[in-house]
């Protein structure tokens, strides 16, 4: 899997908004690493600089300096819809006749065709096959005719499929959250301004204070002097959709997103492992790094209880946590490797055992998530190849079975291990002395949440939203485009 865009907006009263835009950007760069891009406004006129690359590529001094006005919005991306190339690099930036606008978009559209089709038709010219395109047209059209609230919430009701947006209109900077809330977005109050970004620790970055996540359909507008901000929530639902894999793997373990810090949730999911699937082992490990947080959880439960759930006895020392696999920090990604004999090698590069941790004793191995199988497989075979007596596989999540359509590039049905194993045919699959995964109840009790409010549509194969060709967990149509045209309510 990779992982989902980030997006951010700033308005300050009297200070330029690049440079702390640029180092938001760079604390959700672990949110995509394909392109970045800010877009300021001065008064006057629109400011851009986007880029292919690492954000501390992308930018240099002379370009903060040029990127003039106190509010802005920026985003850092990977692609889950459009191409790979500088056309679909974001923030997207158009003039219009109603002035300048700019957005950045976390997410993903299940209906962006047929609104291109339809504005297609219409005269409108795309130069990039992204939805976030769909969007910056639908709403500079509807802005043509309405007030900005107005044509925000006319957009919202066309739109099908999970978003949060930044969007700036001349030098007004807004946030926007899909009616579902399927993707993170906060506001932060800074030193004369507010913030609107992906992740609380983009707001931590720049001393600011978490002030509250964007609701589910709510609109945020930033004043341009930086003094506050105002709400309207332009569309409710009946259940929320938040993605839960935010907190099993993609959020930054020192983010709270929708009143939960992400490093307890984690922990918490570990102590639940325990609980549910524990197994007496000599030692527990994690997978570096996102495995971490979830060992931690299920060895602190493991201290506590044996695991028949019966109180551990003082003189038994438990289940011992460590560290087994050391990481190398300067090895790319498994996931960009175009071969499977590649992607094999870059696991033993990143990923190297301790032998003293492993040898001769029997291991318990934690991660977040199994995806294709062929990472844990290679790591089942280094800890045995190390001299492991016996190597258990807990994962934090229920098994993957199905795509993510909401802007997580995920791997297809054919290519998904559990997809068509069972959990025991995973484990000889993989070669694992024994592997259990952790329950979607479990993970909706630890995230406070009814698993109604949650998308689990890659565990479950249902989802939030009407995708073609695939079942929904709860009523949902996608609007009509092309036929009766919605009209937006007062």
């Amino acid at each position: 899997m990779t992982e989902k865009c980030g997006v951010v907006g700033i308005a300050f009263e009297d200070r330029n908004a690049a440079r702390p835009l640029y180092y938001g950007l760079y604390a959700l760069q672990h949110r995509g690493q394909e392109s970045a891009g800010i877009v300021t406004h001065d008064g006057f006129q629109q400011h851009s600089h986007v880029e292919m690359g690492l954000v501390g590529d992308v930018f240099d001094e002379d370009d903060l300096e040029s990127l003039n006005g106190s509010t802005g919005i920026g985003h850092v991306r990977y692609p889950t819809a459009g191409s790979v190339d500088s056309c679909c690099a974001q923030p997207f930036s158009v003039s219009f006749k109603s002035g300048s606008l700019g957005l950045s978009h976390n997410g993903n559209l299940v209906n962006a065709e047929e609104i291109r089709d339809e504005l297609a038709g219409l005269g409108h010219a795309f130069t990039s096959d992204g939805d976030t395109e769909v969007i910056a047209h639908d709403l500079a059209r509807n802005l043509l005719n309405e007030d900005l609230i107005r044509a925000v919430k006319r957009t919202m009701q066309r739109i099908h499929g999970s978003y949060s947006l930044t969007i700036m209109h001349d030098e007004t900077v807004m946030g926007v959250r899909d009616p579902q809330g399927n993707r993170p977005l906060c506001i932060g109050e800074l030193d004369n301004g507010y913030i609107i970004a992906s992740e609380s620790a983009a707001i931590d970055t720049l001393d600011g204070e978490l002030v509250r996540d964007v609701r589910p359909g709510e609109l945020v507008v930033l004043s341009e002097d930086g003094s506050g901000f105002d709400s309207y929530q332009l569309i409710e639902a009946e259940n929320t959709a938040h993605c839960f894999f935010e907190h099993v793997y993609f959020a930054r373990p020192d983010s709270r997103i929708d009143g939960t810090l992400v490093y307890e949730a984690r922990r918490n999911l570990g102590r639940k492992l325990w609980e549910e699937n524990g197994v007496e082992t000599d030692v527990v490990m994690p997978v570096p790094d996102s495995g971490r947080a979830f060992a931690s959880g299920y060895a602190d439960a493991a201290d506590e209880t044996t695991a028949d759930g019966e109180p551990r006895a003082v003189e038994d020392t438990g289940v011992e946590f460590a560290e087994g696999l050391m990481k190398n920090r300067y090895v790319g990604r498994t996931f960009i490797m175009p071969t499977q004999d590649e992607r094999e090698r870059a696991v033993r590069l990143k990923l190297n055992p301790i032998t003293s941790t492993v040898e001769g004793k029997t291991v318990t191995l934690i991660d977040d998530s199994i995806v294709r199988g062929t990472t844990s497989t290679q790591l089942v075979s280094l800890l045995k190849d190390c001299g492991a007596a016996e190597v258990h596989m807990r994962i934090g999540a229920p098994p993957i079975v199905a795509p993510c359509y909401m802007g997580i590039d995920m791997a297809t049905r054919e290519e998904l291990i559990a997809s068509d194993k069972t959990i025991p045919e995973i484990g000889d699959a993989i070669e694992a002395d024994s592997i259990a995964y952790l329950s979607p109840e479990s993970v909706a009790e630890v995230l406070g949440a009814n698993r109604s409010d949650l998308c689990m549509g890659c565990v479950s194969g249902e989802y939030p939203y009407d995708i073609e060709g695939e079942p929904t967990d709860r009523d949902v149509t996608r609007p009509n485009i092309g036929g009766q045209t919605i009209q937006a309510d007062d």
